[in-house]
């Protein structure tokens, strides 16, 4: 079980009443009186968030009373692991199975602590889930979303091409799925030669890691990854500002895993790929450099602008790769822009896509599932900002407008015009803890697919 939950009430629980703010006045009238003194004396609204320890005649806990936005809030209760004293609660209300899942999901996800070189002040507190909850999926939510966010918080020196890839076959041996490998030069023998110009400056040797899942009969899902490990800026060198949470830049890759690990735990019926691009943008001798024309696995070449546009390079290998096999779908995730942060802020991740009526299916689960992301144009006139003098097409544009869509624009060059593809331009991080998402890695928009995920391909 997952911290900060219990399988099943047990004795000594303590009672967590949740009331929707809209609904304390009638609620309030059908309390005895000793409690609605207490109440009244601590100012307790039942605003969101809110909440009030009530004492026992012997000054033990008796309950927790909390303030809701309303009984379907995902992050109604996300605060209250690490806010509430020590110990064992359990939902008290008149609750749908759907709600009472959805609460539960929200307080787990805040119950996350990343413990892997400190130990932490104190536990969270537990919630016991209640019988009417599908415990084992709120457990492989969980469970998908602190893999990613584990993989993002590790640091750098802990998290480099390597350590992606044993992180990558320790979840394909969990689930019976294979994972293969390309290192260093022998992405330039198999045809992979921006994964490979990015990485070769590294004392890491950059990596295409590929796992496949699932009956081969099935519709073809594949997930392709930005795994940066570092990034440095190469050669047009980041401001020491900007490269202090770089180890977040293989984001894309967590969030790519962390959803497969969703997908495999659930048995979706299909059959999945996902291929990360994992390497470190670091500076040596044989960095690759500024005005330096490169060809890509698709045959296109590209003049390199900016050695800090290196994300959509080894993205762009890895699309050709996944399009050659023809897929049913094609989702890709990146940290990719600061572009897209300044139009939709950090919260929200940018999503671009080439089918209509997928977009829209996303959004909807999107809103459904409290995992919000904004769909951003794909508009071709700005391709031209794209151009080169001397190659197909430069990796960055001169101007500083349409950062995000001119990265995505990029991409599409390599995707077939009748492939359905889906881009992801996220920031994987939460810059402030929130009810249910402490500061640091995030699983950005993964909940949200998987819903949609679902509800097209069916599960077990």
């Amino acid at each position: 079980m997952s911290p900060g939950l219990l399988a099943s009430p047990a004795n000594g629980c303590i009672p967590l009443i949740p009331v929707v703010e809209t609904e304390f006045a009638a609620w309030l009238e059908r309390q005895q009186e000793p409690l609605r003194r207490w109440l009244a004396a601590t100012g307790f609204k039942a605003k969101p968030g809110q909440y009030s320890l009530t004492p026992a005649a012997d000054g033990q806990l008796q309950a927790v009373i909390v303030g809701i936005g309303r009984a379907d809030d995902l992050w109604a209760l996300g605060g209250l692991p690490s806010s509430l004293p020590e110990g064992d609660y359990t939902l008290v209300g008149d609750f749908e199975p759907r709600q009472l899942e959805r609460l539960s999901l929200g307080w787990a996800l805040g119950a996350y602590q990343f413990t892997a070189y400190k130990t932490p002040k104190r536990p969270p507190a537990r919630l016991a889930l209640d019988p009417a909850c599908d415990a084992e999926r709120i457990e492989r939510q969980v469970a998908a979303i602190g893999l990613t966010r584990d993989l993002i918080n590790t640091p750098a020196e802990d998290m480099m091409p390597e350590q992606l890839a044993t992180a990558t076959q320790a979840l394909g041996q969990a689930f019976g799925a294979s994972v293969d490998q390309l290192i260093g030069d022998e992405l330039l023998a198999q045809n992979y030669p921006l994964i490979h110009a990015v990485g070769r400056a590294s004392a890491h040797p950059p990596r295409l890691l590929d796992l496949r899942w699932g009956d081969p009969g099935h519709p073809k899902i594949t997930l392709i990854g930005k795994g940066v490990c570092f990034d440095s800026g190469g050669l047009d060198l980041k401001p020491s500002s900007a490269m202090r949470l770089m180890k977040k830049d293989m984001g894309g890759a967590a969030t790519a895993l962390g959803l497969a690990r969703l997908i495999m735990s659930s048995g979706l019926p299909v059959r999945l790929r996902v291929l990360v691009a994992a390497v470190e943008n670091a500076v040596a001798g044989n960095a690759f450099r500024p005005g330096d024309v490169l060809r890509s696995r698709r045959g296109l070449t590209v003049e390199i602008h900016n050695t800090d546009a290196e994300g959509r390079l080894v993205l762009c290998d890895a699309l050709a790769e996944a399009s050659d096999e023809r897929p049913e779908l094609m989702i890709d995730f990146a940290t990719l822009t600061g572009a897209a942060r300044v139009a939709l802020g950090t919260d929200m991740p940018a999503l671009f896509c080439n089918d209509d009526e997928l977009a829209n299916g996303l959004l909807t689960a999107a809103a459904q599932e409290q995992d919000p992301f904004w769909r951003l144009p794909l508009h071709r006139p700005y391709r031209d900002m794209l151009d080169s003098k001397i190659a197909d097409l430069a990796n960055a544009s001169e101007s500083s407008y349409a950062g995000a869509i001119t990265a995505a624009l990029f991409l599409q060059e390599f995707v077939p015009t009748d492939l359905p593809w889906v881009h992801f331009d996220l920031m994987a991080w939460n810059l402030k803890t929130q009810p249910g998402r402490p500061e640091g890695g995030e699983a950005m928009g993964l909940r949200a697919l998987f819903a949609w995920l679902e509800q097209r391909y069916g599960g077990d």
